[in-house]
């Protein structure tokens, strides 16, 4: 294990900004000049995103110290360091009606080049960033870094910067980049010096704005976006929590105003604060990137544009039409339009890996409801008693799966999904997803392979993607979360039985390794012959002081093409 201390961190970027060396930090410091100038704040580093074989996203946030004039820009984009061979060169403006962010499309540049990127206004110099624009043609490998789920007030964001240290080029964000609520409520205790800002739940424009602002102000989230090129998507925290078409879990309609009001806030301060290109439909963020003829990456948006109301696990279980809703072929999680998107997307790729980017665990994780039962008592009530009862449920489903025993898996005791949120609650728009690229395979001759990346669960998984006919057609790969917590702040006493239930067992579930209990990233690397993940786990985000462990071989996981 590696020991790292973001006390040093932050002194080696200091002085290396001042070095003007590229080291781990250069990329953080911005420049001034003449005292009596009205000063340009850069508070918020730059960053880019949604990078083409072309073009490329910049983004900063450039605000006068003074007044609230616009801010004049002037954005450069060179092949070196020294900026002495600027290749493309441009203005923007930032405003106070956009939060002072600015964004632009830097076009004109070659494929599969490094780039180093800034923004200047008279004097004042923005931190400099260091960018990427896709391949073409033939490819031999790309290296992604794959993020989820970063709760400010639940920890550090050493994983953003232990990522930023790899040779990953392109991070992947799968969503929950922010998160909504008050201070005290997730978690009731926040980690020392991590208390969110609003202290209130968000809901307005200037709240969602203010807790993009904080987010932004972390060193590692900062120096992430200064290393290389993020692709993301929305998941539902963006929003607030368990979000749907038309509402959600954490939202009291009249109370906290309609849903409509906070999704439009959330949408504006979403596409102000991120570096990806925004079109006429805010709400419209489904797009493919395409890495020459090596990966075809469709990002997915399976919470907002198509997804109907969550089901209750107990309604589709005890009542006729809580199943019948739950089996509903037209039920959807996509929606149509975004489903007719994918379906042209993968049949016309000519990429061998088409690989989805979205929010939710696609494949499925079925347990039976005796089991289901056993842990709502624990959570219940975490003590001996109840640890107990579950280890023995656990040991009596396995003997009744060895065993082939329909006694225990019987009408009364059914495997079900343990998590309606996920793609289990939406069957039939799974098989269809699946089938679909079924079909795209078998038009390019089967050469097509597909995986699936996921986030939102807080823990790391890797499982098999099936057809309802029990074919295998892929694999996902999930990531942990950067600090939110997992399955160990729930059920300390037994993680090593969540992680065996889930592994060891077969029957509906297709999962094939889990980790329920560490922060960390997903590291893919695909080539022509395999694609490759890597899980990379830190050992603690409450302190300035933390390990990156190594990973086994079994976190380490190859899907051979």
């Amino acid at each position: 294990m590696t020991e790292h201390n973001n006390s040093r961190r932050n002194f080696v970027i200091y002085l290396a900004s001042m070095s003007g060396t590229l080291a781990t930090a250069p990329l953080l410091s911005a420049c001034g000049g003449s005292a009596t100038a009205n000063m340009v704040q850069f508070n918020y580093g730059v960053a880019s995103g949604d990078p083409l074989s072309n073009a490329v996203i910049l983004w900063t946030h450039a605000k006068p110290q003074n007044g609230s004039d616009p801010v004049e820009l002037k954005y450069e984009v060179a092949t070196d360091l020294a900026f002495a061979n600027v290749v493309s060169q441009g203005s923007v403006t930032a405003t106070e009606a956009n939060s002072y962010t600015a964004k632009v499309d830097a076009k004109g540049l070659s494929a599969a080049t490094e780039y180093y990127y800034r923004f200047k206004s008279g004097v004042w110099t923005s931190p400099i960033g260091r960018t990427r624009t896709l391949p073409t043609g033939t490819v031999a490998e790309v290296k992604m870094a794959v993020f989820s789920c970063s709760s400010y007030a639940h920890g550090q964001f050493h994983v953003y910067g232990e990522a930023s240290n790899s040779d990953a080029q392109y991070a992947i964000h799968l969503g929950d980049y922010i998160y909504e609520y008050k201070d005290g409520e997730y978690p009731t205790t926040p980690v020392a010096g991590r208390k969110v800002m609003p202290a209130n739940e968000i809901l307005s424009l200037a709240d969602y704005r203010m807790r993009h602002a904080l987010y932004k102000s972390d060193v590692n989230l900062k120096l992430l976006h200064a290393r290389m090129p993020m692709i993301a998507v929305w998941d539902d925290h963006e929003f607030t929590n368990d979000t749907y078409m038309t509402g959600a879990e954490n939202h009291t309609e009249g109370a906290e105003g309609t849903f409509a009001a906070r999704k439009a806030a959330a949408l504006q301060a979403y596409h102000e604060w991120m570096p990806i290109r925004t079109g006429a439909n805010k709400e419209v963020i489904y797009r493919s990137f395409d890495f020459g003829n090596l990966v075809s990456l469709h990002m997915l948006d399976t919470r907002l544009i198509g997804r109907e109301k969550q089901l209750d696990q107990t309604a589709v279980l005890t009542t006729p039409a809580g199943g019948a809703a739950w089996q509903n072929p037209q039920r959807q999680l996509l929606g149509l339009t975004q489903l007719d998107y994918l379906q042209k997307a993968m049949t016309t790729s000519t990429a061998k890996w088409q690989v989805l980017g979205q929010q939710v665990i696609m494949a499925a994780t079925w347990l039976p409801v005796s089991v289901q039962t056993k842990f709502q008592a624990y959570f219940a009530k975490p003590d001996a008693s109840t640890v107990g009862g579950i280890v023995s449920e656990v040991e009596a489903y396995k003997t009744a799966l060895r065993n082939n025993d329909a006694t225990y898996l019987s009408p009364t005791n059914p495997v079900v999904p343990y998590n309606f949120d996920a793609w289990d609650g939406y069957p039939a728009a799974r098989e269809t997803v699946l089938q679909s690229f079924v079909a795209a395979s078998a038009a390019s001759g089967n050469v097509k392979k597909l995986v699936a990346l996921a986030g939102d669960t807080h823990n790391a998984w890797h499982n098999n993607l099936t057809l309802l006919s029990g074919t295998k057609v892929g694999e996902e790969f999930a990531t942990s979360s950067v600090s939110s917590p997992g399955w160990e702040s729930y059920f300390p006493s037994l993680i090593p039985n969540i992680k065996s239930l889930f592994q060891d067992t077969t029957a509906k579930s297709n999962v094939r390794w889990m980790d329920a209990s560490r922060r960390g990233y997903l590291k893919m690397t695909f080539t022509p012959t395999q694609a490759r993940g890597q899980f990379i786990f830190i050992d603690s985000v409450a302190n300035s002081t933390y390990s990156v462990q190594t990973p086994v071989a079994a976190e380490t996981i190859d899907y051979i093409a």
